[in-house]
């Protein structure tokens, strides 16, 4: 019973700190830009979302607008100006702003590229607000 309980104590805290979300932003910026240092790398980002957060200038996210664009993109072969929900969901999930526990509403109609940024921007500052 004990580890049941530290168990949970531990998802509850990793939860609470938005930990998890942190490390896969972490990760993905790592990946991302392959540095020939990467400790010092993830040091000076972490740096520099503490300054972000005191100073209230924009976080640091690896993704800049031209990026999203990108994806959407690559998404959208056949041109159509949409993605369909599977797809902006992977592409969240990817991105590390969407986890297999949250529960996104398909509301049938395809997600758009401009609906598609919003989102990331939104769930991209929320991330970082919570740090």
């Amino acid at each position: 019973m004990a580890t049941s309980s530290r168990e949970q104590e531990a998802r509850d805290y990793l939860e609470k700190h938005r930990i998890m979300e942190l490390l896969n932003y972490l990760t993905s910026s790592l990946l991302f830009f392959q540095p020939d240092k990467p400790r010092e790398y993830l040091v000076s980002l972490l740096e520099r979302l503490r300054l972000a957060k005191l100073t209230g200038v924009a976080f640091p996210f690896f993704m800049d607008q031209s990026n999203i664009v990108a994806m959407f993109e690559m998404m959208d072969s056949s041109n159509k100006g949409t993605i369909s929900f599977v797809q902006y969901k992977k592409a969240l999930n990817t991105l590390g702003l969407y986890t297999a526990d949250e529960v996104l509403k398909d509301d049938g109609h395809g997600i758009t590229l401009d609906k598609f940024k919003q989102e990331v921007d939104k769930r991209t500052k929320e991330i970082w607000s919570a740090f």
